[in-house]
């Protein structure tokens, strides 16, 4: 905790204040001193003002490094510098009096149409033309009352312009010394924060703002402006050959790893298969009775009777088979997550070079849409279960991977010291000292994996995979609500008895290691 230093303090203090300020803001050091030492003793709003910030606006933030005030208050001036630009030089009018004009064109044409009809002898042909001629006048009129209209507002989108300008400064100017101040004290923590007045940040920042404004403005306020600056100056030529390169090397890697493949997928229908026996084919009451013996043993009475209800839910409305098809899918798609996910993310725990390689991949795993990677997994692994589990597995594997070596890492060193100096070896001390340690952030993980596996039940349907996330897909294709609600309160309780039980053991292993 930082604790202010006030004109309070005795002179010595005062003068090692001046000092740090001194070295910390260069220019200026005074002024920053007594606003410094006002911010620190307010009990309220500290009323403290900077007249260069308020002249500067967001150029004194890019001198001082406070590159967020700088970003803030440039979109911010920049959308009062476009409404000012557009009231002094714009065009207001410009869309609408070029649609007039469209529509008087086409008037025009269609009364050329009307008089060759009459001269031709063709009645009816003419009285079409001349309605559509008279209805397409009336837009016109409109266009041409809507234009001027616009036209007359310049006057205002000028004067909101000039006032939005002036309060962004104003708030500049009592806003930079408090966020100023709070750079100062972060730099009093730790002495590689930005301090003083560089000329490469003065550079770079009007480097920015030379670049940013004057095309912005040009973009908004001139009512044609060159092509470039509003679309990419290259067409789709390149789109074509990339995409069937890419369609060609799909191809090729799907006839040359067909085993490799076929493999994989086997390995999947086992244990999928494997799970459906239990939970499909053994009788529904032998199930229900399991599973909330389960979860009375794990997470206690009450998850018990929740578990009874919600399962109690899922027979009653018919659909106990396709939600154990559904608890089937996550759970082989969970388990081959937490037996991949746990070691590696020991070994990325241990080894920073190793995290550092696969932190691109598990940020590509998290953030590429589903629908996205579920075209190579349909051009490798085709459709249908196991090719749904995968896609589960690729977006629910990342969690249990980061919050495991989150753990890891965690385990404080010194407890690893002891350890080795009692004669533990690598295997005892991986075994009985990080992993018990980092066993609540491993739980925590295990338990994100199993809900985001539970939301790519419906994602999954889409390749065959089938379960609940099947109705739902029915329901949205032929806007069946009712279908779609209760199957989605279906997937809904799932979730919820599986994030109980999970966070009820948890909570008991915790207060076990305590």
């Amino acid at each position: 905790m930082n604790v202010p230093e006030t004109s309070t303090q005795p002179k010595g203090e005062s003068v090692n204040l001046a000092a740090s300020v001194g070295t910390f803001v260069g220019p200026r050091s005074e002024y920053y001193v007594k606003e410094f030492t006002r911010i620190q003793e307010a009990t309220k709003f500290p009323w403290s003002w900077n007249t260069m910030s308020f002249l500067c606006g967001p150029f004194w933030g890019a001198a001082r490094g406070l590159w967020g005030y700088f970003w803030l208050f440039l979109v911010l001036e920049l959308f009062a510098l476009v409404q000012l630009g557009r009231g002094l030089w714009g065009d207001l009018g410009a869309d609408l009096r070029g649609r007039y004009e469209r529509l008087q064109s086409i008037v025009a044409t269609r009364q050329e149409e009307a008089r060759q009809a009459l001269e031709a002898g063709d009645q009816v042909t003419a009285d079409t033309a001349l309605k559509v001629a008279e209805n397409l006048t009336r837009a016109a009129e409109q266009a041409k009352e809507q234009a001027d209209a616009a036209a007359a507002e310049t006057s205002m989108v000028l004067l909101a312009g000039v006032v939005l300008l002036v309060l962004f400064r104003i708030a500049q100017g009592f806003y930079a010394n408090m966020l100023y101040e709070r750079q100062y004290l972060r730099w009093r923590a730790d002495s590689t924060t930005t301090s003083g007045i560089a000329m490469s940040r003065v550079f770079y920042g009007a480097l920015l703002i030379a670049g940013i404004v004057p095309l912005t403005l040009y973009r908004f306020t001139v009512t044609e402006p060159y092509a470039w600056i509003t679309k990419f100056p290259v067409e789709k030529e390149y789109f074509s050959p990339i995409s069937n390169w890419l369609e060609g090397w799909f191809d090729w890697l799907a006839v040359s790893g067909s085993g490799v493949f076929d493999g994989i997928t086997g390995g999947i229908r086992a244990v999928l298969d494997g799970l459906e026996v239990v939970l499909v084919q053994t009788p529904w009451p032998v199930v229900m009775l399991v599973i909330v013996v389960v979860a009375f043993r794990l997470a206690g009475a009450r998850v018990a009777i929740f578990t009874a209800a919600a399962l109690g839910y899922l027979a009653f409305l018919g659909l106990w088979e396709v939600s154990m098809v559904t608890v089937s899918l996550l759970g082989a798609a969970a388990l081959l997550c937490v037996v991949l996910g746990i070691p590696l993310g020991i070994w990325f725990g241990k080894s920073q070079r190793a995290y550092n390689a696969a932190l691109p991949v598990l940020d590509f795993m998290q953030t590429m849409p589903a629908f996205v990677y579920l075209i190579p997994i349909i051009a490798f692994f085709g459709t249908g279960k196991p090719p749904g589990v995968l896609a589960t597995i690729i977006f629910g594997m990342p969690p249990v991977v980061r919050l495991t070596a989150l753990g890891m890492r965690q385990v404080p060193e010194s407890t690893k010291e002891a350890a080795r100096a009692f004669g533990c070896s690598k295997a005892m001390l991986l075994r009985d000292v990080e992993i018990p340690l980092a066993m609540p952030s491993i739980m925590a993980g295990i338990n994100q994996t199993i809900l985001m596996c539970l939301s790519m039940v419906v994602i999954a349907s889409l390749i065959g995979a089938g379960g609940l996330g099947k109705n739902v897909l029915e329901a949205l294709q032929y806007a069946a609500k009712g279908q779609g609600i209760v199957a989605g309160l279906a997937i809904l309780f799932c979730a919820m008895v599986i994030d109980r039980i999970v966070q009820g053991y948890y909570t008991r292993m915790s207060g076990g290691m305590k």
